[in-house]
């Protein structure tokens, strides 16, 4: 905080950009010694400071309440999901599935919501905040590699000990792969090249340079979705169902649930554009864009999983 002694009658003394404090040079006349107009200044930057961060501390227990609220309805989206399933497996019906899926996406809305009005408005979000938000994203991440493990296990353990059912052979008789070569390996330059322009956005933003970070942001979303529409043609053309056996359940499960990813990457990294649009993000500041690039290069490191033992070796 930078203190300024001015000489405007109309001025006796504020806070400025939450950074710079004016005071009055006339509130010193009276002060004859060094300690006197130390604590001058210091009185009266007191009331400012102090009045600064009541507004600050009341918009933080705002901030909280709002927070207690969104943890309330995401715990009545997650029952309603539940119970949702349950009768939806059970009975065929889909109504309260939908409630708990509709209640999630509100819970999403209101707290990613909050979370940036915390960082953009409230200055909350500290060095302390910021890491553990970090902390918690590569988490996230590591509990999603945990969950692709489960789809390689499977693979793994049907195609290196193929059993008795499927004449001991993989891939199994009569079932015809992909070519590894072709729209997989098409979606693979997609995917990577969409790795370099997302880093591309993100050199930017910490050089400042908005335009770039909005050019490199809109072509890694455009890459993402050219690489579903070409996910889909190739589901639509393949020789195998969902339910042909082993080879297609795994090769369906696990590129499945990697488009699936794909499309919340695009998701998150649309909204990261229209918060660049917005100048939301500064260079020393921008931890949604960092989540959403770090997320978007675990997409990129499966998929190369993906492409060389499922397409490629799986395949052979």
């Amino acid at each position: 905080v930078k203190l300024y002694l001015v000489n405007d009658p109309s001025l006796n003394a504020f806070v400025a950009a939450g950074q710079n404090i004016f005071i009055h040079s006339g509130l010193l006349q009276e002060a004859d010694t060094p300690e006197q107009v130390i604590g001058v200044i210091a009185h009266e930057t007191g009331h400012i400071v102090g009045g600064h961060l009541s507004r600050i501390g009341e918009a933080r227990k705002k901030a909280s309440r709002v927070a207690s609220m969104s943890f309330i309805l995401g715990a009545l989206a997650a029952g309603a999901l539940l119970g949702g399933g349950v009768l939806y497996f059970h009975a065929g019906h889909i109504w309260l599935m939908a409630i708990g899926f509709a209640l999630t996406i509100c819970t999403m809305y209101f707290w990613w919501r909050d979370v940036i009005r915390e960082a953009r408005d409230q200055g909350c979000h500290t060095a302390v905040v910021t890491r553990g938000l970090r902390f918690g994203m590569v988490l996230f991440i590591a509990s999603e590699v945990m969950f692709f493990a489960a789809f390689f296990w499977a693979f793994f353990n049907a195609s290196i000990m193929p059993t008795e059912v499927i004449d001991f052979t993989w891939p199994p008789p009569g079932v015809e792969a992909m070519h590894a070569w072709e729209l997989p390996f098409l979606n693979t330059l997609i995917l990577l090249s969409s790795g370099a322009t997302v880093t591309w956005a993100h050199h930017a933003l910490k050089q400042g340079n908005r335009k770039q970070l909005i050019w490199g942001l809109s072509v890694t979303v455009l890459l993402g979705v050219i690489f579903l529409c070409i996910q889909g043609y190739e589901y639509s053309s393949a020789a195998f169902g969902f339910r042909d056996g082993i080879y297609s359940t795994t090769f369906y499960m696990a590129t499945g649930f990697h488009g699936f990813h794909v499309t919340v990457g695009a998701i998150f990294l649309g909204v990261c554009l229209w918060r660049a649009a917005r100048g939301d993000f500064k260079p020393d500041q921008h931890i949604g864009f960092e989540a959403a690039a770090w997320y978007w290069h675990f997409v990129d490191v499966v998929w190369l999983f993906l492409f060389i033992w499922v397409y490629w070796w799986g395949g052979a």
